[in-house]
């Protein structure tokens, strides 16, 4: 009597694993693909996802769709890894005080400033701690749709250099950002701050204030990142000037926020002391048109201005330095990544070259690349669809029609 009830129930099972397996299976077929900045394209080519990760990826003839399967046409289409976006700020009104908006609220907000331009994964660097975590947890539970997010919280700014720019910024939406005093408290707060769940630590090497540059003591910044790397995260320097980026040479940091085109040009001697010390740069060229024009600069400054940074980067980038895809964006409110793409060509940066610094780069640097960064069996399923190839125009990378996250669609333009 037992077997007769087994045997249903068994079969009731089996169908029910099945009926899962198919819904959680994916497929994007007929599209160019890059699987990697190095790698030669796949034309015609087809991934299958199943629970989140790449189980196949090849010429489509090649790779067997079982029935089930979801199926997205991607003819004439084209497919990388999941763009990283490595200097953010989840600091926008319509993401702060987390606990009072609803998802909608989240959602649209983190479309319009991320997942519409292909970011599967973000890395914060400044914001309110606690409230990030909220958005993260919202994300992960699946109640938001939204890219994976790193942070490092609350910025480390010394005495006296909360930088004049946010401070009304600061006031009006009633942010509390401590100001440094000692060294000790630093050390503690760094603690503290990754024990409350931060990925990395971000100090303000320059601070702007009203009549002048503040720049954080050496003694400071080496505690801290000494204090950060023992736990193995990586620290970023805000710098305004190239007195802040001997700051950041000489203490450790990992990864400059910023080229810092109101000072002098990067000489190539000067752009391979940077490299030896294994320093990345996120460029944000995009920040610089945004205050020139927040100035009321002329076009011809504004020309000047870009340039110069531009030069900054390319002195950088020819001499072997990583470069992490960056745009500031939760600081300004520029969302379009074309610009930043034109001069990150306008820079002499290639098509495999920029692709590295969306995908690679930063999982090479924040230590996933055993997982991510590239479309290869087992990887996770963290892909963007574009509906032109950015081989031939690099302001194709701007040109998202769906962004995948862990095989989930997060975004998708129709």
């Amino acid at each position: 009597m037992r077997r007769r009830w087994l045997y249903p129930l068994l079969l009731l099972w089996i169908l029910f694993a099945v009926g899962h397996a198919h819904a959680s299976s994916l497929a994007l077929v007929g599209a160019t693909i890059y699987p990697s900045p190095t790698d030669p394209a796949i034309e015609n080519g087809s991934i299958l996802i199943k629970d989140g990760h790449i189980l196949a990826v090849g010429p489509a003839a090649a790779v067997r769709i079982p029935r089930g399967t979801t199926v997205i046409d991607c003819k004439g289409l084209v497919v990388t890894a999941g763009f990283w976006n490595s200097h953010v700020h989840i600091l926008l009104p319509g993401l702060l005080h987390a606990e009072n908006l609803s998802s909608a609220q989240i959602d649209t907000q983190l479309q319009e400033m991320l997942t519409r331009w292909g970011f599967t994964t973000v890395f914060d660097i400044a914001s309110v701690l606690q409230n990030t975590n909220l958005i993260r947890h919202r994300i992960e539970s699946g109640e938001v749709k939204g890219p994976r997010i790193l942070t490092v919280g609350e910025p480390f700014w010394v005495k006296g250099g909360t930088p004049v720019y946010v401070k009304g910024f600061l006031e009006a939406n009633h942010i509390s950002i401590p100001e440094v005093e000692s060294t000790a408290q630093a050390k503690e707060r760094v603690r503290q701050q990754i024990h409350d769940g931060a990925d990395g630590i971000k100090i303000f090497a320059n601070s702007i204030e009203s009549h002048d540059i503040l720049t954080m003591p050496l003694d400071m910044a080496r505690v801290i990142a000494t204090e950060a790397h023992s736990a193995g995260r990586p620290v970023f320097a805000h710098v305004s000037n190239n007195q802040g980026i001997e700051v950041a040479l000489q203490s450790g940091v990992d990864i400059l926020a910023h080229t810092t085109p109101f000072d002098e040009l990067w000489s190539p001697a000067f752009a391979q002391r940077l490299v030896a010390a294994h320093m990345a740069l996120t460029p944000t060229l995009t920040l610089w048109d945004e205050e020139s024009r927040k100035g009321n600069a002329s076009p011809d400054d504004i020309e000047k201005g870009m340039s110069r940074a531009a030069e900054q980067l390319r002195a950088f980038s020819q001499a072997g330095g990583q470069v992490l895809f960056g745009t500031d964006v939760g600081y300004i409110e520029h969302f379009d990544t074309s610009e930043e793409f034109k001069w990150m060509s306008r820079a002499g940066m290639s098509f495999p070259a920029i692709l590295a610094s969306l995908t690679t780069n930063p999982a090479q640097r924040f230590g996933y690349s055993t997982h991510m960064g590239r479309i290869a069996k087992g990887f996770d399923a963290d892909l963007v669809v574009l509906s032109a190839d950015p081989a031939q125009n690099t302001s194709a990378f701007a040109k998202v029609r769906y962004t995948i996250l862990g095989g989930r669609v997060i975004y998708s333009e129709r």
